[in-house]
């Protein structure tokens, strides 16, 4: 699958066995390249990671590795230091390889990494995650959150840039080797992708998640290559139109449906999607699956979302096994506070996505709070 973005292109791989195959696509790519550096998740399995590299020193690669952990806490600026202290330090130059291996998180840092370095060296990127494979690792949005100075309160990615990759390989393999929570979390952005696809030339996204819910939710190997392709070719479409979300209304900004609710509480420590404590903090597919409830009642509100489409939505998500409400939500002042502190809200007011018809979204600028309180109330918001 080709990915077109800011006149360039380059290409989206899904399939078995892809991550084997990392150092003779690069080597066809990057042919007068003498070094690869790879950085990679630390929960992801050594046998995958070595695995990749071995393939990288095959194809004649010599090899730089480190290790990021996956938490929003490392996801940060003293990450990004460490990273580009290595890369100089292994001798990286501008025209070689960085190599991301892991989830949203390690793709994030190591694109942001990339783009950063001598002013810019290429990014293969390598989801081993579901949510990384359908949506973090194509489009090019490279970053590292911030901590409010007065509040003390974790902003998610406010720095990066806009980098493309110049290839995606979506190891389906890789997919076994993940915990069952892992893997549901990535669910959250395949519904999201559903919500706001027919626009995008596959109008029946919404219907067939539903209908292979239960199959989804088992991972079965017969329909994940079509899950993730269906999922790349909407982001993908989102992607060509507006490559850096400078659209007035729509375009690449319905990317965001349900994020504006879900990175005000997904930093809320003590938030479980469970209600246990030891199943705290949220996961960022857990935080969407929440943000997707609350955009769908806020939409209600302002007369846009369709009559049904919020039960609908429910059902999905608790199909596959994500949560639809949590308890111990803060008070409304501030959450609503973290949301007005989004990255995407222009002019000082806040902007978020609402789900309309099947398959269709529209932004919606400077909503009025009681909007936003009703859809932080179907969620767990306590009056």
């Amino acid at each position: 699958m080709l990915v077109r973005a800011g006149g360039a292109s380059y290409s989206v791989r899904v399939g078995s066995g892809l991550l084997g195959l990392v150092g003779p696509a690069c080597r066809e790519m990057f042919a007068g390249s003498q070094r690869a550096f790879v950085i990679a998740d630390a929960g992801v399995p050594g046998a995958i990671v070595d695995g990749a590299a071995k393939s990288l020193a095959d194809a004649g690669f010599g090899v730089g590795r480190t290790a990021i952990a996956p938490s929003e806490q490392a996801k940060s600026l003293e990450t990004l230091g460490v990273l580009l202290g290595e890369l100089l330090a292994s001798g990286h130059e501008r025209s070689d390889p960085v190599v991301a291996i892991g989830g949203g998180i390690a793709g994030d840092v190591a694109g942001f990494a990339a783009a950063s370095y001598r002013r810019g060296c290429p990014v293969v990127q390598c989801p081993t995650t579901l949510l990384s494979m359908v949506d973090a690792s194509v489009g090019g949005k490279t970053g590292v959150n911030l901590v409010h100075p007065g509040t003390g309160r974790l902003l998610k990615n406010m720095v990066g840039v806009f980098h493309q990759p110049s290839l995606v390989l979506a190891d389906t393999d890789a997919l076994a080797s993940l915990p069952e929570r892992v893997y549901r979390a990535g669910l959250g952005e395949c519904v999201k992708h559903a919500l706001l696809s027919a626009p995008f030339g596959d109008a029946d996204l919404l219907a067939w998640t539903e209908r292979n819910a239960s199959a989804i939710a088992r991972r079965e190997p017969a329909i994940m290559p079509e899950l993730i392709a269906r999922n790349v070719g909407v982001k993908a479409a989102v992607v060509a139109t507006d490559e850096r979300e400078t659209a007035s209304s729509g375009g690449r900004a319905l990317l965001n449906l349900g994020h504006t609710f879900a990175h005000a509480i997904e930093t809320i420590g003590r938030l479980s999607p469970t209600g246990r404590p030891e199943d705290a903090p949220l996961m960022h597919g857990e935080a969407v699956a929440l943000g997707l409830v609350a955009a769908c009642e806020a939409g209600s509100q302002l007369g846009l979302t369709a009559p049904g489409l919020t039960d609908r939505v429910r059902t999905l998500l608790k199909t596959i096994g994500l949560p639809t409400g949590v308890a111990g939500l803060p008070d409304a002042a501030s959450i609503l506070e973290d949301m007005r502190a989004d990255k995407k809200a222009r002019g000082g007011k806040l902007r978020i996505v609402v789900p309309t018809t099947t398959g269709a979204c529209a932004t919606a600028d400077a909503p009025p709070e009681a909007a936003l309180i009703r859809g932080l109330s179907a969620i767990g918001l306590r009056s």
